[in-house]
């Protein structure tokens, strides 16, 4: 069966039900986790940088706009594997093994790749449900990994994702 799942995580709110599907699925199948976060622009819209068009005019300034962003780099960074090792945490409480990691670039294109070097047997992996011009504008992890994965794919489509936080909110509120 599945003995070596990876599972591709963002920091959107979409994160929790994959994460439960694949800690399920891992529980049934005694599978290892490799949980994966790729830091990518396509997550993060405030890492976008301001191009100055007077640059040798005022280089101290292009200067400091490098600076900050390379600050809220490091934070974002930061983050996702405090994230990724809260995930963890959860994992290993559940008596599933699960290792982390997390690179920058191209979500699909990586996913495979990790895939592909860890031999994975599965990948379980959201898709938001966009559709479209945002679907071609935003790009789309989910569908490159479907079309590329050296493995079986899991999607937990985004359609599934909202009813699961609503009913989890329902659940919360009624408590």
């Amino acid at each position: 069966m599945f003995h070596k799942i990876l599972v591709a995580l963002d920091k959107s709110e979409f994160r929790k039900p994959v994460f439960h599907e694949a800690l399920d699925l891992a529980k049934v199948c005694n599978s290892t986790l490799k949980l994966l976060h790729v830091l990518s622009l396509e997550e993060q819209d405030d890492l976008s940088i301001p191009i100055s068009t007077t640059r040798k005019y005022f280089q101290a300034f292009d200067n400091r706009i490098l600076e900050i962003y390379q600050e809220r780099w490091d934070t974002w960074e930061a983050q996702g594997l405090e994230l990724l090792r809260s995930l963890q945490s959860q994992a290993n409480d559940a008596g599933v093994s699960a290792e982390i990691l997390q690179y920058s670039g191209t979500p699909g294109k990586i996913i495979c790749d990790v895939a592909r070097s860890w031999e994975a047997d599965l990948i379980v992996l959201g898709r938001r449900g966009y559709s479209g011009i945002k679907e071609l504008l935003l790009g789309s992890a989910s569908n490159y990994v479907l079309h590329h994965a050296p493995c079986s794919v899991l999607i937990v489509q985004g359609s599934i994702l909202h009813k699961t936080e609503v009913t989890e909110e329902t659940a919360s509120v009624s408590h």
